[in-house]
């Protein structure tokens, strides 16, 4: 254990810090699914997350180490065939998450340029995925060092853009949500449920934490509160200040686009810096922590992460392996579809999660209703996702199945190599 403590202050950072590059994909994602609806769909979003850290915050003051969800899912349910899976799933739902991130990057960035040709986002993703790759083979000190001075820095740009945003709203445009559009809402808040999923890097910084039993719950909670809050308002100004038609022309950069209005040119030229560094920030602390979830689960296997393969660390090989992936996915995926499947992978996690207090909640001191109900909740959202996917995009509900199945394969494959019994 590190003998240096940080504080409340540094780990709400590090929750807000890899949440709110979320946002810059999101906003688009969720306006062209559910219209003005989509400060609802934010705040449903963020309400089942709201539930989900519950667990979190009960199992982080139960095991406070760097394990985070890994070492949940092994102590609630062993070594088996279904914590395997799902520590797979969730690595694999991380290179989606960070193609996600990526995706923003790529479009925020060729905005600043005059040419918008799909070539120039495809070179921006794929320096930043080397770039990041090149930074994490760094010792883990260089990594984050800046980050208070990033998430302070947009979320200064953001909460500029809401108070200079709110004296151009034109409420004509935030029509009431009429019940029809229900369904487009709840589809909506839960296809963009990724852009909240950073709160769990909270728990990676359990042990380093000044009295993690008090501090932690209140960690969790504010994080997740404030970023609704700022998630709505900044959906709120967006859908006032600029017809929907406008917006949606840029989904892919709205935010920097409905900053002119507001800021000038070089408010919007503000918003899309801050978009870079969010995005790219998230990508970075995102690689980090899913090369480490891959030598955390080579361990759990009894593999030897310390040796080297041809005068390369294992422990490399998780990140260069999630690198190579990740550049497949974030230039050839489409980011609705890059949206769906991270949510879905991150909402069948939360689920387990969840579980996971509850069937540990005398351990934990939970009350044991509520994780249920967390559980609950996730799963009948994963099933409306699934619907809304196949109604929309089916393939995407074929890439998700091979994902899970592919997890399936990978640890039966281990099993049978192993000589070992399988068992769930």
């Amino acid at each position: 254990m590190s003998s240096k403590k940080i504080g409340f202050w540094s780990v709400w950072a590090l929750g807000v810090g890899g949440i709110v590059g979320g946002l810059f994909p999101a906003l688009g994602v969720v306006i062209q699914i559910a219209d003005v609806g989509a400060p609802l769909a934010f705040a449903i979003a963020g309400t089942i997350a709201l539930i989900t850290t519950y667990a979190y915050a009960k199992l982080s003051v139960a095991h406070p180490c760097r394990g985070g969800t890994v070492t949940f899912l092994n102590q609630a349910f062993g070594s088996g065939l279904f914590s395997g899976t799902l520590n797979l799933l969730l690595w694999f739902s991380y290179v989606v998450m960070l193609s996600f991130y990526l995706q923003a990057f790529g479009s925020y960035g060729v905005s600043l340029f005059t040419s918008t040709q799909p070539i120039w986002k495809h070179l921006l993703i794929s320096l930043a995925i080397l770039g990041t790759t090149g930074l994490n083979l760094l010792t883990a000190n260089h990594i984050g060092k800046s980050q208070i001075w990033i998430v302070s820095f947009k979320l200064g740009i953001l909460i500029l853009f809401i108070l200079m945003g709110s004296s151009h709203i034109d409420i004509s445009r935030l029509e009431p949500v009429s019940v029809s559009s229900l369904q487009s809402i709840f589809a909506g808040a839960i296809a963009i449920f990724l852009s909240y999923e950073g709160f769990e890097l909270i728990a990676n910084a359990a042990e380093d934490l000044v009295n993690p039993k008090h501090t932690l719950p209140r960690v969790y909670y504010s994080v997740i509160g404030f970023v609704i809050l700022l998630y709505v308002l900044v959906a709120l100004v967006t859908l006032g200040a600029e017809p929907i038609e406008q917006i949606l022309a840029a989904k892919d950069y709205a935010l920097a686009e409905v900053a002119k209005p507001i800021m000038g040119q070089f408010g919007s030229v503000l918003i899309t810096i801050a978009a870079v560094f969010s995005t790219i920030s998230a990508s970075n602390a995102t690689l980090y922590g899913s090369a480490r979830f891959s030598t955390v689960i080579a361990k759990s296997r009894g593999f030897d992460t310390g040796s080297q393969i041809n005068g390369i660390a294992q422990s490399s090989i998780g990140l260069f392996i999630t690198s190579g992936i990740t550049l497949i996915i974030a230039n050839f995926c489409d980011i609705n579809r890059i949206s769906t499947m991270g949510s879905a992978g991150f909402l069948l996690i939360f689920a387990a999660v969840n579980l996971a207090n509850a069937r540990m909640h005398r351990y934990t001191k939970s009350k044991q209703w509520i994780s249920l109900l967390g559980t609950g909740i996730c799963l009948v959202a994963l099933g409306i996702l699934i619907w809304f996917a196949l109604q929309t995009d089916p393939q995407t509900v074929w890439v998700l199945v091979f994902m899970v199945g592919v997890a399936i394969g990978i640890e039966v494959i281990y099993y049978l190599s192993k000589n070992r019994q399988l068992h769930l």
